[in-house]
């Protein structure tokens, strides 16, 4: 699989641009009833995000490609399947080859969407 599924991509689901910490990438983010979210990213070019920080905590696993996650003075290179976890109030940024996609899952609210009130 190169992509996720379209079901995934909803339209109403994208991230507003202002609300990634990475230029030209595609993300897609859904809400638990606990107030956290999960995002689904694709980079479809060599990529570096600005430091930032959270005060909840982010997991994050690798799906395609490779992403490098900087913490702590220390690169943490994720390759498919492999994991990461960035504790809240931690700076980080990360690092992200062509054709990466990560799933992220926030302790809490981390985006919003393009579309404000979607389907209505």
């Amino acid at each position: 699989m190169q992509d996720f599924p379209a079901f995934m991509k909803n339209p109403g689901n994208r991230i507003k641009q202002s609300c990634q910490y990475t230029k030209d990438i595609e993300g897609f983010v859904y809400d638990g009833a606990d107030g956290s979210q999960m995002a689904f990213w694709t980079c479809y070019q060599d990529r570096k995000s600005d430091e930032h920080l959270h005060d909840y905590p982010e997991y994050l696993v690798c799906v395609q490609g490779q992403y490098k996650v900087i913490m702590n003075n220390e690169t943490i290179t994720l390759y498919p399947g492999n994991e990461a976890l960035i504790p809240a109030g931690v700076a980080h940024r990360g690092e992200s080859s062509a054709g990466t996609r990560t799933i992220h899952a926030f302790g809490a609210k981390r985006a919003e969407r393009e579309l404000e009130n979607p389907g209505k």
